[in-house]
């Protein structure tokens, strides 16, 4: 039986994230629980927008882009455009991070180099003292 309504503990338990963070969510209008005087609601909707929220975070989408996808759903279009956008959103995203691996495996190239080189050094330092000794 899946659950309808979960509360704001429930929701952080379910998907590791704070009361904090569904607030400012809500405070962004990503999320839109009900409101039971002080109390938050958080419905299937909400869940799948959570979902949906987290895992454009962790692709490095900004909030904005996040909630224009989101309010995309509502479109009447079967999702349509909603996906050519995420299509759309989710190369560009594919391309810089591309872009950032090939950057970081440079570097980590050059920092093994460096590190061999001070190793090197270090050595012949160490050999040269031995043998002055």
């Amino acid at each position: 039986m899946t659950v309808e309504i979960m509360t704001i503990r429930e929701m952080c338990d379910a998907f590791g994230v704070t009361p904090r963070t569904l607030r400012f969510y809500e405070s962004k209008e990503l999320l839109a629980p009900i409101r039971d005087g002080q109390k938050r609601l958080f419905t299937k909707r909400d869940r799948a927008r959570l979902k949906l929220i987290l895992r454009g975070k962790r692709f490095g989408f900004s909030l904005e882009e996040i909630r224009q996808l989101l309010d995309l759903y509502d479109t009447g279009d079967r999702q349509h455009t909603q996906m050519l956008r995420t299509l759309e959103l989710g190369s560009e995203r594919l391309r810089e991070l591309e872009v950032q691996r090939a950057e970081l495996d440079n570097a980590i190239s050059d920092l093994r180099k460096q590190m061999a080189w001070v190793e090197q050094t270090l050595s012949s330092m160490n050999n040269l003292s031995e043998a002055a000794e």
